[in-house]
């Protein structure tokens, strides 16, 4: 479970299967968890986190490395592989996709490839679009009269 919604209704995610297969492997710090024993003051945990996470972007060369930059690649990648901005909004556990959208939502040349082509696939099915190369046939056929 990820969170639970003001209306007090779960958000779960799923993760990888090879993930779940590592997690269940390593040994719990404390219970059912695996980062936490459940019992100190949680700003020392975050704390200890904190430090451990500038350490690790230290050693990994990442410039103004800190934990909301997993959220931010987390939101972008989901966008960037066609989920809706709706559906990446409740992952995110904002209370309105107009606050996703608005930090998320920049658009990159990949996310316009992307409605590009969502356009070309609804134009698939669009009878005027369909009926192009029939007209274009006819308008080959007889000179055409431009004003």
């Amino acid at each position: 479970m990820l969170y639970a919604q003001k209306t007090g209704v779960a958000v779960n995610s799923v993760l990888p299967e090879f993930v779940t297969h590592l997690l269940e492997a390593s040994p719990k710090i404390m219970g059912k968890h695996f980062f936490w024993r459940g019992s100190r003051n949680l700003e020392v945990i975050v704390g200890s986190w904190q430090k451990r996470l500038r350490k690790l972007f230290k050693l990994a060369e990442v410039s103004d490395g800190h934990a909301h930059r997993f959220r931010n690649t987390f939101a972008v990648e989901l966008l960037l592989a066609g989920v809706p901005l709706e559906r990446v909004s409740i992952l995110l556990g904002h209370q309105s996709v107009r606050i996703t959208e608005r930090y998320y939502a920049a658009w990159t040349d990949s996310r316009q490839r992307q409605v590009e082509a969502d356009l070309r696939r609804a134009w698939e099915h669009d009878p005027i679009v369909l009926l192009e190369p029939k007209v274009t046939r006819q308008l080959r056929g007889k000179p055409q009269v431009v004003n």
